[in-house]
C-alpha cells in the first residue's frame, strides 16, 4: 500500500450511545483527520526563537536510588553520624529516584589524608629531607591551631594563651624527663594533667571578662611565662632552653627514617586532634554554643542551656589537648626552646588560623599549610617571607569574611547578589521567563506557558488601534470585531494578581479602580484617584489601563 493510500484512508468513529439502541445515527461515523502528536512534539523541539544562555548549570554528582531495598547509610563507629551525607531526590526529567551527595568534605578530607600519607614516596629526592621536616612542623601547628579554632570558633572565647599552655606543659614534661628519666611515652600523659591546670587558671578570668579585655590578658600571661621560663636557671636560662628529654626516635636509626618516622608521627597526632574536633563541635557541646553565639547568653538561658558551662568545658577540653600536644612536642624534638613562648609565633599561629578561616577544621589546616611553607619552604627568600605572610593576612582581612574557605560562599551571595540586579532592571511587567530562571524551575510546563503568554502578548500588541479604542468607548458590553473580543477575552484570563476591578463608592454616581492583591484576606489598592460617573466609563477606563499595561510588558 502507497504512502497516498494510507493518507487518504478514512478515519471513523465508534458511537457508544449505538450499543444502547440510541435512535439515529451510525454504529460507525466518519470524523475530522488528527494529526500525530510526534509531528506536534517535532515542532515544538525546533523552536526558531534564539534564546542567549544566561545562569549557570548546576553540576551535582548523581547515583541510582536503593529501588526495592532498604537504604542502609554506612556510618562512622561508635557515632550515628553518616560517612557520607546522602539525600534521596526526584528527578524529574527522567522520572527516576536518584541520590545524591550534599556533602562532599568527607571526601576531600579523605582524599587530602591519603595525600599526606603517600608524601614522604612522591616528593623529589634533592627536596625530601627539607620537605618532611616542613611536614612534621605543619603536623604539630596544625593541631595546635585545631585545639585554638575550638576556643576562638567554637566557644568563642578570644583567648591568646594557646602556645603559653603548649609551651608550660613541653617546659614541665621536659625537666621531668630529664631529671627523673621519665620514658616518652608518658610525657604526653604529663603533659595532659599540665593543660588541664592551665586551663583552670586561665578559664577563671574568661567567667567575667571578654573579648579585647580578656585577649589582653592571655597575651599578658604568655608574656609572663615567657619572661619566667627565660630568666630561670631551672629552665635553661643559659642554654637557650631544655635539651635531652627522652624521644621515640632511635638515634641509631639512618636520617632518613628518623624523618619519616616524625613525619608520621605528626600526622598521626593531626588525625587524632581532627577527631577530638569534630567530637567536640560536631556534638553536643558545639552545636549549644553555636546556636547561641556573640553574646546571646540570655536565649541560651531561656532555652535550658547554660551557656558559660559550655564554654569552660570546650576550653578545658583544648587546654587539656594542648597540653597532650606540648608533652608530645618534647618528646618530638628532644626538649623545648624558650621561642614556643614568643610574641613572633603566637602572631605566626593567628595568621594560620585567619588565612584558613576561624571556626572551621578545614581552614586551621590549610592556613597552617601555606603559612608553614613560606616560613620552613621558601628560606631562601628571607625576610621577604615574612612580608608575604603579613601581606596575606591583611587581604584576607579586608576582602574575606571568613578566610580561604570563605570564599566560595562569598562569591555566590555576590553572584546572586549581581544576579538579582540584573534581573530586577529586566524583567518585564508582563512576567515572561527569563532564561537564566527557567534553569532553575522543575516544573518546564510554566516555562512554556509563560513562553507561549509572549508570543499571545506580542501578537496582540498588533490589534490594538484608535478604531479599537472607540469601539469600545462607544460599547464597553456586548458584542465586538473580532479585534477587540480578542483583547477583552486575554485581559479578562488574566490571573488574580493586580487584575482591575471597579469600586462602587455611590450608586450610579461615583465609580473607582482597584486592583486586587491576589492573596486570600490581602485587601485591593487604590490605583488612581480619578472618580468615573457611570459604568460605561469605568469600563473603558480600566480597558485603558490593561492596554497601557500591555503595551508596556
Amino acid at each position: 500500500m502507497s504512502e497516498q493510500t494510507k493518507t487518504k484512508k478514512k478515519i471513523t468513529w465508534k458511537n457508544p450511545l449505538a450499543l444502547w439502541g440510541a435512535s439515529g445515527g451510525n454504529y460507525e461515523v466518519p470524523t475530522i483527520t488528527h494529526k500525530d502528536p510526534s509531528e506536534i512534539w517535532e515542532k515544538t523541539k525546533s523552536f526558531k526563537v534564539p534564546i542567549t544562555k544566561i545562569g549557570r548549570f548546576h553540576y551535582e554528582y548523581k547515583s541510582s536510588n536503593h529501588g526495592s531495598k532498604l537504604w542502609n547509610r554506612t556510618r562512622w563507629w561508635p557515632t550515628r553520624r553518616t560517612i557520607l551525607w546522602t539525600k534521596g531526590v526526584y528527578n524529574r526529567k527522567s522520572l527516576k529516584a536518584e541520590k545524591i551527595r550534599k556533602d562532599k568534605r568527607p571526601i576531600f578530607w579523605f582524599l587530602g589524608l591519603v595525600f599526606l600519607a603517600l608524601f614522604p614516596f612522591i616528593v623529589p629526592e634533592d627536596y625530601k629531607n627539607t620537605l618532611l621536616v616542613a611536614g612534621g612542623i605543619f603536623g604539630i601547628y596544625a593541631s595546635i591551631n585545631l585545639c585554638w579554632t575550638l576556643v576562638i570558633g567554637t566557644a568563642n572565647i578570644f583567648s591568646l594563651a594557646t602556645y603559653a599552655v603548649v609551651g608550660a606543659a613541653a617546659f614541665g614534661t621536659s625537666w621531668l624527663s630529664i631529671n627523673l628519666g621519665l620514658p616518652w611515652w608518658t610525657l604526653p600523659l604529663i603533659g595532659m594533667g599540665v593543660g588541664f591546670i592551665c586551663g583552670i587558671i586561665i578559664a577563671i578570668p574568661a567567667l567575667r571578662l571578654d573579648g579585647f579585655y580578656y585577649g589582653l590578658l592571655t597575651l599578658g600571661l604568655n608574656e609572663l611565662c615567657r619572661v619566667y621560663v627565660v630568666t630561670s636557671k631551672t629552665f635553661g636560662s643559659a642554654s637557650g632552653g631544655l635539651y635531652g628529654a627522652s624521644t621515640f626516635i632511635n638515634d641509631e636509626w639512618p636520617p632518613m627514617v628518623q624523618s619519616i618516622t616524625s613525619y608520621y608521627s605528626s600526622i598521626i597526632l593531626l588525625i587524632l586532634t581532627l577527631f577530638l574536633f569534630r567530637f567536640v563541635d560536631g556534638k553536643r557541646l558545639g552545636r549549644i554554643l553555636k546556636m547561641s553565639p556573640e553574646k546571646k547568653e540570655a536565649f541560651a538561658e531561656a532555652s535550658g542551656i547554660n551557656y558559660k558551662k559550655a564554654r569552660v568545658m570546650v576550653f578545658l577540653i583544648s587546654s587539656t589537648a594542648l597540653g597532650f600536644i606540648g608533652g608530645f612536642y618534647t618528646a618530638y624534638y628532644r626538649g623545648v626552646a624558650f621561642n614556643i613562648f614568643s610574641f613572633d609565633t603566637v602572631l605566626l599561629g593567628l595568621a594560620m588560623i585567619t588565612i584558613g578561616g576561624i571556626g572551621r577544621s578545614e581552614g586551621a589546616v590549610i592556613g597552617t599549610m601555606l603559612v608553614v611553607v613560606l616560613d620552613k619552604v621558601l628560606i631562601s627568600l628571607g625576610p621577604i617571607r615574612y612580608i608575604m605572610i603579613g601581606v596575606l593576612m591583611i587581604l584576607t582581612i579586608l576582602f574575606l569574611r571568613n578566610g580561604i574557605f570563605g570564599i566560595r560562599k562569598q562569591f555566590r551571595e555576590w553572584r546572586d547578589k549581581k544576579k538579582g540586579e540584573r534581573r530586577s532592571s529586566r524583567l518585564e511587567r508582563g512576567g515572561e521567563m527569563l532564561p537564566e530562571q527557567a534553569t532553575e524551575m522543575d516544573d518546564k510546563d510554566e516555562v512554556y506557558r509563560k513562553r507561549y503568554d509572549k508570543m499571545q502578548r506580542e501578537f496582540l500588541k498588533t490589534l490594538v488601534s484608535e478604531e479599537v479604542i472607540e469601539e469600545h468607548k462607544k460599547k464597553p458590553l456586548g458584542q465586538h470585531s473580532e479585534a477587540l473580543e480578542r483583547l477583552l477575552l486575554y485581559f479578562r484570563r488574566s490571573s488574580q494578581v493586580d487584575k482591575y476591578v471597579i469600586k462602587c463608592e455611590k450608586p450610579f454616581k461615583k465609580y473607582k479602580i482597584m486592583a486586587l492583591s491576589g492573596k486570600r484576606g490581602g485587601s485591593p489598592r487604590l490605583v488612581e484617584d480619578k472618580t468615573y460617573t457611570s459604568t460605561e466609563d469605568a469600563y473603558h477606563g480600566v480597558f485603558l489601563r490593561r492596554l497601557q499595561d500591555l503595551m508596556e510588558a
